[in-house]
């Protein structure tokens, strides 16, 4: 009976969407992935996802974590680790605070512990291996998984940075203008160096840059540190699109908290390597993240049920942890209306549990406006996945052509300067360049959150229900164009697209040190009186 082989929930992946299958993948090929064990503290999920978040403040300390885990997962890693050996698979990690065991073996034996086949595809612009159905295992091992990850290595996000026309390549801000626009200017950290993750799937870090850029800015540079994930590249000159996500990040997240530590979590771009990334980062038990910004998304359908929990469960870590977790909208022009029948929103951006950042365009004076152009623009809508947290539950807003809104989770909840044409001036490979879009926001409202953590003198975990109860700490957006109403106008409170608006540095900074002060009891009064 041990052996009886039973589907993995969730696990199930169509073949790859117009690619070209080249051939088998040789069965002596050495295959590793990541085995992610049920949390046992946590209900099981179906239909609709709650995802609620867990609080604005740590619910647990990494080490009472690591025990609990340590008693809830013995025997399933002991489980996960049996079967390996019966099947001559090799371990190459464990780990019970993340609930990861790595397997690891020749393709052949991979493929056939989990009765699937690997081939490998071509789509025109990678080659890459990929299955196709659903993964199956003994049934005491799927009683244990909650995810299987690696056996797919095709593409599993894009960087939500944007480029400028060719004519304005040359035009925009340096982040540490746009951070004095929001009213952070001179605001350096305190006597410890709140640490910045950023999430990162390829390329690398050039000191050079940083120094250069920072220099420039009249700032003390960050304290950079790259660290490698699923046997990544992590260099620089292999990918240039995620080089200058990255260099976009930590010039834009370090102008804004002057002195901080940045933790660049470098994996390769497939599931596996977001997932893993991920939970590296929450479970860093030396640099210690206390946000977490990630500007690489893909459409919530790219999804399936299986890399979506394997996600959550690291993402509600965060929330345990005190870790907030910030993500990029995306920059799709005219989504923010189009809910679940039209274009879809992003993950993880759309997930309850992350603070998902959409975009504006800032004028010459202090207007903003919503970042809307014919090509692209601020992602945002509503979620097909979630269901509305109950933080949103006075986000209402018309649906596509007047009706009910969709039931999901409205996106992004928060806004910043994004629009390229008027971007960032960033220096990448030595030179500078103008970049925007989603991922830029992202990386500010990391700086912001780190500095309003350092404000509290505590961890901000989940702001969503602070944020949420008092809208007027935020900026309200114009709408792009003066006869465009379908943004509801400048007003306080969430609007697709921008969400609740844009930083304010002095009304955030005053929100946060009034709640720490008052306590978590006046603050919840404070947000039912909102």
């Amino acid at each position: 009976m041990r052996d009886r082989y039973i589907e993995i929930p969730g696990s199930f992946r169509d073949a790859p969407a117009g690619a070209r299958l080249i051939d088998a993948v040789p069965e002596h090929e050495r295959v590793e992935i990541s085995v992610y064990l049920k949390d046992r503290t946590e209900p099981e999920e179906g239909g609709f996802w709650a995802a609620e978040p867990e609080g604005d403040t740590l619910t647990a300390t990494r080490e009472a974590l690591l025990d609990r885990r340590m008693v809830d997962h013995r025997d399933d890693i002991a489980v996960i680790v049996a079967f390996a050996h019966r099947l001559g698979l090799s371990i190459a990690r464990k780990d019970a605070v993340r609930r990861l065991v790595t397997l690891a073996g020749p393709a052949g034996a991979v493929s056939a512990a989990f009765r699937t086949r690997l081939h490998y595809y071509n789509d025109g612009y990678q080659l890459f291996r990929a299955r196709t159905g659903a993964l199956y295992a003994p049934k005491d091992v799927a009683g244990v998984v909650d995810a299987v990850l690696g056996f797919d290595t095709r593409q599993a996000a894009g960087p939500r940075r944007a480029l400028p026309p060719a004519a304005l390549s040359d035009q925009g801000f340096l982040p540490s203008e746009v951070v004095r626009h929001y009213g952070f200017a001179g605001r350096a950290a305190g006597g410890r160096r709140p640490c910045i993750g950023l999430i990162a799937l390829g390329g690398g870090v050039r000191p050079s840059d940083t120094v250069h850029a920072f220099g420039a800015m009249g700032l003390p540079a960050p304290q950079v540190v790259p660290v490698v994930v699923d046997g990544a590249e992590g260099r620089p000159g292999i990918d240039a699109a995620a080089d200058a996500e990255i260099a976009l990040g930590i010039q834009v997240a370090g102008a804004a908290v002057p002195g901080a530590t940045i933790a660049v979590y470098i994996a390769p771009n497939t599931t596996r390597g977001f997932v893993d990334a991920v939970a590296r980062a929450v479970h860093d038990d030396t640099l210690r993240p206390s946000v977490l910004a990630i500007a690489w998304g893909s459409p919530e359908a790219n999804w399936n049920a299986q890399s979506l929990r394997a996600m959550e469960a690291a993402l509600r870590d965060a929330g345990r942890l005190g870790i907030t977790v910030i993500a990029a909208a995306g920059n799709q022009p005219g989504v923010e209306l189009a809910g679940p029948a039209g274009a879809a929103v992003e993950y993880p951006a759309s997930t309850p549990q992350v603070l998902a950042c959409g975009g504006t365009r800032l004028g010459a004076g202090a207007e903003e406006t919503v970042w809307r152009d014919r090509d692209q623009g601020t992602g945002g809508g509503f979620s097909a996945v979630f269901r509305r947290p109950a933080y949103q539950a006075a986000a209402d807003y018309p649906g596509p052509g007047g009706g009910a809104p969709p039931a999901g989770r409205r996106v992004p909840d928060v806004a910043g300067h994004a629009d390229p044409a008027s971007g960032y001036r960033i220096v990448v490979d030595g030179a500078w360049r103008t970049l925007g879009g989603t991922s830029a926001v992202t990386a500010l409202w990391a700086g912001v959150v780190a500095l309003l953590g350092e404000a509290a003198g505590r961890p901000l975990g989940s702001p969503h229900a602070l944020l949420y109860g008092r809208p007027s700490s935020l900026r309200p957006v114009r709408p792009a164009a003066a006869n465009d109403t379908s943004d509801g106008g400048a007003a306080a409170g969430w609007r697709p697209g921008t969400g609740l608006g844009s930083p304010d540095g002095e009304a955030l900074l005053r929100l946060y040190r009034n709640a720490t002060a008052a306590g978590p009891a006046a603050a919840k009064r404070q947000e039912d009186d909102a």
